[in-house]
């Protein structure tokens, strides 16, 4: 049951780009929408059942989610910009680097990284420029979207970092359902100061909107939050990992996206690369859990 919860998990969050780009509508409409209807189906039950939670909430634990719920906004600006102007397969590469910006936060906010750390950063780093080479050499576009999808594998850091601070006191349906109203609320807000269409978009794609946000922010997200509880946290992020070839198959059947070889190479840079990361940090994950549990 948990691989095959596993491979509808990475199957959900792969397919994320490839709906996305063949999405005909705004990326701050998808992004508003894909917010809003998670925000509904997680917020349900809590008006429903936590209500409570919701009255008890403290002053640290809004600024986290509001702190959040900003990040998460404007994350999905970035990456879902980036998928109809770069290649998906490129796009999901950049984000999933999310990883790697934890990794430098922490080293900026004083917690020296292990030297294997900085080398899986390097091959990472040494994927981002190959890809952003091939992509000049393609189109203006093509750069500009790579440059938004490093961008958005940043803010998903700040969103990563500043979830796990609410986290510590609140519960995931409570979290969840508070963060994706607010980044909804946001997103209204861009949408209606650079003039996007909130509503009269064509109907197919409000079939793409609901599809990922059912496969990959329902389905894929739930299923690696379920999982956390049963696997390590270690196996999971290497599970996610696998979001950047699975997103590149897809868009390649579905969407018949064609890369340039070299592209491929940068590819296999950075998923080797946050390979090398995830591995370290879980080790060193499991490493302080123990020393707490001794303490």
């Amino acid at each position: 049951m948990i691989l095959f919860l596993a491979v509808v998990g990475i199957l959900g969050v792969s397919a994320s780009g490839p709906i996305m780009a063949a999405t005909a509508a705004p990326a701050l409409t998808i992004a508003l929408w894909r917010n809003a209807f998670g925000a509904v189906a997680m917020g349900l039950p809590v008006l429903v059942t936590g209500r409570a939670g919701i009255a008890g909430l403290t002053r640290a634990e809004l600024k986290w989610s509001v702190i959040a719920a900003t990040a998460l906004a404007l994350h999905f600006a970035c990456f879902i910009t980036a998928v109809k102007l770069t290649s998906v397969a490129a796009a999901t590469a950049m984000v999933c680097l999310q990883a790697a910006w934890i990794a430098l936060l922490q080293w900026v906010r004083g917690r020296r990284p292990h030297r294997s750390i900085v080398l899986g950063l390097g091959i990472a780093l040494g994927g981002v420029v190959v890809i952003t080479g091939f992509d000049f050499g393609v189109s203006r576009d093509a750069l500009i979207g790579d440059v938004l999808a490093l961008a958005g594998g940043a803010l998903a850091a700040v969103y990563t970092l500043a979830g796990a601070r609410a986290r510590k006191s609140m519960t995931t349906t409570l979290y969840t359902s508070i963060c994706y109203s607010i980044c909804s609320i946001i997103l209204l807000a861009m949408c209606l100061v650079f003039g996007q269409p909130l509503i009269n978009i064509p109907a197919i794609a409000w079939l793409g909107i609901i599809g990922v946000t059912v496969v990959a922010q329902i389905l894929g997200h739930t299923i690696f939050n379920h999982l956390l509880a049963t696997i390590s946290p270690l196996v999971v992020s290497m599970m996610i990992l696998l979001e950047i070839p699975g997103a590149a198959l897809l868009a390649a059947v579905f969407l018949g996206e064609q890369l340039p070889s070299g592209t491929y190479l940068g590819l296999t840079l950075i998923l080797a690369g946050l390979a090398v990361v995830v591995l370290r940090q879980g080790r060193s994950g499991l490493k302080r859990q123990a020393e707490d549990a001794g303490s």
